[in-house]
């Protein structure tokens, strides 16, 4: 199924603190987050947009990763005005309940508006195609100081849930301290729109093509996730964004092994 990608991964035991080598009897719940694949088109095939995370963040210090991050409980507001699929259908999707579906939906726009400066959003039919007004907003939104519901609603804005396309679902592994359940979403870089990776949790940003990334990877230039890796090789065979947004996808969910094997880590897939 994933073409050039290793039947496992293996991390440095040390990397990992000091994992159990069995999961425990009561795991770390894990968190809801959303994250998002942000394409565009390069000719023969797609760039997508990734972060270096800086190696001091507590999860994923280090790693190559798309813009996302964990669900604000604020992101559930029903308040927010919202064009495409409802969140019921959202929850068909991905397997969960109306509340959260919305919650994801929320979080994946908030998160890639924070994170990339991207924001998938509108007025009236039209779409955002300049940022720059928003750019104190955006520093509010990383703060906390405001609420997604808040800014769309004092910029008379609209959420675009019809940009945002299901992907992939992959849970951390139960022996991790912290644990996310992550919805993965597509998303196509609005005409008009630059993606500037000004945030405090990446040391760098960027495009890319993905077989380049896994290139990266495969070189030791970078480090992937697992997720990451799998999903970067299923873009390699997408010979635009439209092609890659048509595709039909059957969301399942996902949650990786850890098997402590000397001094390495192994990362196995159900």
């Amino acid at each position: 199924m994933f073409r050039g990608v290793p039947a496992n991964f293996h991390v440095p035991k040390q990397s990992v603190l000091s994992l159990p080598t069995e999961p425990p009897e009561q795991p770390v719940v894990a968190k809801d987050a959303a994250t998002v694949l942000l394409l565009r088109d390069a000719g023969d095939g797609v760039e997508v947009f990734l972060q270096r995370r800086v190696t001091a963040m507590a999860f994923a210090g280090g790693m190559t990763v798309f813009p996302g991050g964990g669900v604000d409980k604020r992101d559930a507001d029903a308040s927010v005005s919202w064009a495409g699929p409802p969140p019921a259908r959202w929850a068909e999707w991905f397997g969960c309940s109306e509340p959260v579906a919305r919650a994801l939906v929320c979080a994946a726009v908030r998160e890639t508006f924070e994170e990339s400066g991207v924001l998938l959003a509108g007025s009236g039919s039209s779409i955002v195609t300049d940022t720059s007004p928003y750019a104190a907003a955006r520093e509010q939104l990383v703060s906390r100081e405001l609420s997604l519901a808040d800014f769309l609603a004092g910029e008379g804005l609209t959420l675009r849930a019809d940009l945002l396309r299901p992907w992939a679902n992959w849970v951390t592994p139960e022996q991790e301290p912290r644990r996310y359940d992550a919805r993965f979403f597509l998303a196509a870089l609005p005409e008009g729109q630059h993606a500037d990776g000004r945030t405090t949790e990446a040391e760098s940003s960027g495009w890319s093509r993905p077989a380049d990334a896994i290139a990266d990877a495969e070189a030791g230039r970078s480090t992937l996730m697992p997720p990451t890796w799998f999903l970067l090789d299923e873009l390699t065979s997408c010979a635009s964004v439209a092609e890659a947004l048509a595709q039909e996808r059957s969301v399942r969910k996902v949650t990786p092994r850890l098997v402590v094997d000397g001094d390495v880590v192994r990362v196995e897939l159900p």
